[in-house]
Parts: C-alpha cells; sequence; structure tokens
C-alpha cells in the first residue's frame, strides 16, 4: 500500500485496481487527484504487481480482495476527511462486494467499467467453465491466459506500449481466481440489497471488449440507491482513466466527487 499525499486536502480517494494491473499504471489519475487537493491510497492486490510473484494471477478466496480493501479504507480513516471509493474493472466488483460485505463508511463510490460479466468475446465455452469447476477441486493452481492483450482495453499508444512491456502485467490466473471472480459476480446480484445507500457514479466505456455492459447496466438498474448517475462514453474502450479522453472522464468524476462534498 503507498499514499500520495496532497496539500490542503479536501478528501481522500482510495482507488483499487482492476484484474492483470497493478498501481504502477495508475501514476497519471493518482497525480491528478493529488494535484486537485485529495490524498490518494492505493496498492496491488493480492496476487498483482509486487505482491506475489510466485502467486501471481492467484488468490485462495475472494474475501482477500476484501480485505485488503478494508484494510486501505482503515488507513485512509487516518486522515479523518471524507473517503470516496475509485475500483476499475475487477476493481469496480471488488469495491461493491466489499461495501455489501463490510461497514464502510464513505462518502462516495465511482465505478469504472466495473466488471459484472465477461463481454461474449472473452466468456468460456460450456465445456471450458465445466472443466474449470472440476479442476477448482483437483488442480486449481492450474493457470491459463487471460485472453487479454493491450489493445483491447485502450486507444492510448503510451499506453500500450508501456503494457506491453511491462514485467507486472498478469498473462495468466488461475482457475481458483477464476471461480472466485464467477462467485463474486453472482453475489454482486444476489446481495444487491446490502449495498449501503450512498452516492454511486457509474461510468463505463461505450466500446468495451472485456466487460458485458449491459449486465453493469442490469446491476445499475436493479439497485435501491438514493442518488446514482449513470454514464457511458461512446467509443471509447475499457480503461476509461487511460482513453486519449481522460481528461474529460477525470473531470466528470471530479465533479462528481465535488458535488458530494459541497453537499456535506
Amino acid at each position: 500500500m503507498w499514499k500520495w499525499e496532497a496539500d490542503n486536502p479536501k478528501g481522500v480517494i482510495v482507488i483499487v485496481h482492476g484484474a492483470a494491473e497493478h498501481h504502477g499504471r495508475y501514476r497519471w489519475l493518482i497525480e491528478m487527484w493529488r494535484c486537485e487537493g485529495y490524498h490518494v491510497i492505493m496498492g496491488d492486490l493480492p496476487g498483482h504487481g509486487t505482491t506475489s510473484r510466485s502467486q501471481r494471477g492467484h488468490i485462495n478466496s475472494f474475501d482477500e480482495y476484501i480485505e485488503t480493501v478494508e484494510m486501505w479504507y482503515k488507513e485512509a480513516q487516518r486522515y479523518e476527511l471524507p473517503i470516496f471509493l475509485l475500483g476499475h474493472s475487477m476493481g469496480g466488483l471488488i469495491v461493491i462486494r466489499s461495501l455489501q460485505e463490510k461497514q464502510l463508511s464513505v462518502k462516495g463510490v465511482m465505478l469504472s467499467s466495473p466488471w459484472l460479466a465477461l463481454a461474449e468475446g472473452l466468456t468460456p465455452s460450456r465445456v471450458l467453465n465445466s472443466a474449470s469447476k472440476v479442476l477448482n477441486h483437483l488442480f486449481p493452481s492450474f493457470r491459463f491466459s487471460t485472453g487479454l492483450n493491450a489493445e483491447m482495453v485502450t486507444r492510448n499508444k503510451e499506453v500500450i506500449t508501456f503494457t506491453k512491456n511491462d514485467s507486472l502485467y498478469v498473462k495468466k490466473i488461475t482457475v481458483r481466481w477464476f471461480r472466485e471472480i464467477i462467485q463474486a459476480h453472482a453475489l454482486a446480484f444476489s446481495n444487491i440489497n446490502k449495498f449501503p445507500d450512498i452516492p454511486v457514479l457509474f461510468m463505463q466505456s461505450g466500446s468495451d471488449e472485456v466487460v458485458d455492459k449491459t449486465k453493469g447496466k442490469e446491476w445499475f438498474d436493479l439497485s435501491l440507491l438514493t442518488d446514482k448517475t449513470y454514464k457511458e462514453w461512446p467509443g471509447l474502450y475499457h480503461e476509461l482513466f487511460n482513453e486519449p479522453e481522460r481528461d474529460k472522464v477525470f473531470e466528470y468524476a471530479k465533479r462528481f466527487v465535488e458535488t458530494q462534498l459541497e453537499l456535506e
């Protein structure tokens, strides 16, 4: 876990990254929040980045992610400032499940292309899905390719080049990791009424080849929230905060945060 502190801070942003990536891919976003007067807390999730090279792409339980976010949240509490959670892709799923299972008093939540189901092109066949259930019991550490590539997630050439040369980017995941994610998808929907009534900004990329945006919209529509905003960005790829239009995306997110602070 790392902390980036701002001068005269107005709040704290806790960022939760997506599958395969790590905090180093968020340098631009971290600095943008810091320069706008927000402390930022972020780390590498279990099995990602610098946390464990031998167990990269693996978890024993999705609860490991939830417990990690709770730890980051408790660190954010030390500042005694309003706290906002920002989760991208799998990070969005983790934020949803964390808020369903833990008592985290936050001022607002930003979800960036949250992963509530895989896009059709990445969805495993019925045979592979069935096989993964068996392997999860017999050989949970069995690894297979994520199926992701840099061109799928962004149109930003600089980020594409960085990703292709990133030794920390996860290229293979285990069967156990995959089954835990599938279960988390189901729980995000079945426990939707456990999600607290806090302001939510749900931002979805319009041209997403990674997540099924229709399932994300379904979750958003089913959620019983007093203050919720859905924003789709036409033509943008999965990683909204890495796209060529990321300044506009950031400004939209910043306005959401500022609006919540004005309501205090």
